[in-house]
């Protein structure tokens, strides 16, 4: 079906019409709402920055395997497959959700699609990384807008399966907050940087900054190079930031030293196990 001529400055060339009603962007009348142009205007800059990613790993493994990690009702997942994969011979799209109807749900719409080399898969963080279903290795990870520490999970996966890049979209980051708040009383006579998360609402925004630090240097000294910067503009969502990190087996020579001095400095040596490599 053809882009009607009122969406063409919305919607990429060769998308999939059904695919975008399927998945209640478009209403089954063909119209985009103020809601789903903001959804769909995010996903597609998620789509702009893994494109060139996903060229690259093309340029040495024309079978690639992309996961989506955490991928809820896989709306990036069936994006990029009808983007960037449906015109290839070769190549898989895999979603990884706990939920077991959203996994239904999205093989169900994948076999309407004729979606053939798309896949769900119904397993938790630990069944993801030994399943036999899942790949050894993988080339590219996504998680979008995974909640807490599901970023951290795609991380773990992707440092096992030796993915040579993850694109974050990190969303709600609760843990280190919370042990913030557990260590509130000591830190205030250890260090005046106490100060910088004193009041609740600054625990939370100082939690959600550090988590993000934290797994960048975690990335880095696990060999990775990191890049971070906005998905969108701030008007369009408030969970904005994106980490996009590259393999290059060389680690920086001061991300572990560094990542392990916040976490003494700051009283949260209780998530070291989460910022391991």
């Amino acid at each position: 079906m053809q882009i009607p001529e009122n969406l063409k400055s919305d919607i990429k060339p060769n998308q999939s019409i059904e695919l975008l009603k399927e998945l209640h962007i478009l209403t089954r009348d063909g119209k985009l709402n103020q809601d789903s142009r903001r959804k769909l205007k995010q996903v597609y800059h998620l789509v702009n920055f893994i494109e060139p990613l996903f060229n690259d790993v093309l340029t040495y493994n024309p079978n690639p395997t992309l996961v989506d990690h955490g991928a809820g009702k896989s709306y990036l997942g069936f994006i990029l497959y009808d983007l960037l994969l449906k015109q290839l011979s070769s190549g898989e799209v895999i979603g990884i959700e706990t939920r077991a109807e959203l996994v239904e749900k999205s093989k169900n719409l994948a076999a309407h699609l004729g979606f053939t080399r798309m896949r769900f898969e119904h397993l938790t963080v630990e069944e993801s990384v030994t399943s036999s279903a899942i790949p050894a290795k993988v080339d590219i990870i996504t998680a979008l807008h995974a909640c807490n520490t599901a970023t951290d999970d795609a991380i773990q996966f992707g440092l096992t399966k030796q993915a040579k890049y993850m694109v974050l979209v990190p969303c709600c980051q609760a843990e280190v907050a919370e042990v913030l708040r557990q260590h509130k009383n000591e830190s205030f006579s250890k260090t005046p940087l106490s100060e910088i998360w004193r009041h609740p609402i600054h625990t939370r925004e100082f939690g959600s900054q550090i988590t993000n630090v934290l797994r960048c240097l975690q990335l880095e000294a696990a060999g990775y190079q990191v890049t971070v910067t906005e998905l969108v503009g701030w008007e369009h969502s408030m969970k904005n930031e994106l980490i996009i990190a590259r393999y290059t087996g060389q680690p920086r020579k001061n991300a572990q030293a560094r990542l392990d001095a916040i976490l003494q400095e700051l009283n949260l040596e209780a998530l070291r196990n989460r910022f391991a490599h």
